[in-house]
């Protein structure tokens, strides 16, 4: 890719913990695929231990704005960037960080839940610890840590040994969130990672998300309207507004003002099913 100028479980020490809770600041952001722009212009502040929901209708650059903010965008061939994406400060796209420690600071859960299908549950979890080249004192206890703080401890600590595909598909996303929990990331980028699982799955997910939040800086793609009001603190509302145009942020606030009275009579067509 190219860039233009436009719980209750003790922690366990991991090498270069990053578990502080950081603001991850977008400013002025465009993106395109080879010559087709989707993105135009977008700033977005995602502060520490909250919760921001990017909602707005299919097509208009949300899941492509996540990407960008742990340089997933980057390894679509075509892909550039303009604007800066900062992590504490520190620039993500200036050189002084590589993909992979960008990365291993902000993960993210994918749509589909991933489990790596040769991996025993304990091995998903401490599976990004390899990649990142990441040691730790403890991996029992950290896997421990980990599955608790993604709410599932309790019902896998006598199947740690089994495959991680063995388990529902509600257990493989939470799988997933604590695996990304294991390399200590400051920011979670989440992309619709309820929208393949059922209504209970989906209730414990949130759960979940709800618990990480005081710990954590969580960034989550939603199209479901009620999760969005239930989980967030803030929303960011994308849309297209002319045919072939890219996409654009048109509204940040908190959750609530939102739903209830937004600047812009657009956000409230959207959030109450009027379009989208």
């Amino acid at each position: 890719m190219t860039i233009t100028s436009e719980s209750a479980v003790k922690p366990v020490a991991v090498a270069g913990d990053s578990s502080n809770p950081a603001t991850l600041l977008a400013t002025n952001v465009s993106a395109w695929f080879n010559k087709r722009k989707v993105l135009e212009r977008c700033s977005l502040s995602m502060d520490a231990r909250r919760v921001t929901a990017l909602i707005g209708p299919s097509g208009c650059g949300k899941s492509t704005f996540l990407r960008i903010l742990n340089r997933m965008h980057e390894v679509i061939p075509g892909a550039q960037v303009a604007g800066s994406i900062t992590l504490e400060g520190t620039d993500i796209y200036g050189g002084s960080l590589s993909a992979t420690q960008v990365r291993t600071r902000i993960g993210m859960v994918f749509q589909k839940p991933n489990p790596f299908p040769a991996m025993s549950i304990g091995e998903n979890v401490l599976a990004g610890l390899k990649l990142s080249r990441t040691g730790v004192s403890d991996r029992a206890a950290l896997v421990e840590e980990c599955l608790t703080r993604a709410g599932m401890w309790d019902e896998v600590k006598d199947r740690l040994n089994e495959g991680g595909m063995s388990l529902s598909g509600g257990q493989q996303q939470r799988l997933c969130i604590a695996r990304a929990l294991a390399v200590r990331p400051q920011v979670l980028l989440m992309d619709e990672p309820c929208s393949a699982l059922d209504p209970i799955s989906t209730r414990v997910v949130e759960e979940t998300i709800a618990e990480l939040a005081p710990q954590i800086t969580i960034v989550i793609v939603t199209h479901n309207m009620q999760q969005a009001l239930r989980v967030s603190h803030q929303c960011a509302f994308f849309l297209v507004e002319d045919q072939g145009a890219p996409g654009r942020i048109i509204e940040v606030g908190e959750t609530k003002k939102m739903f209830e009275d937004p600047d812009d009579p657009r956000t409230l067509d959207y959030v109450t099913g009027r379009f989208g």
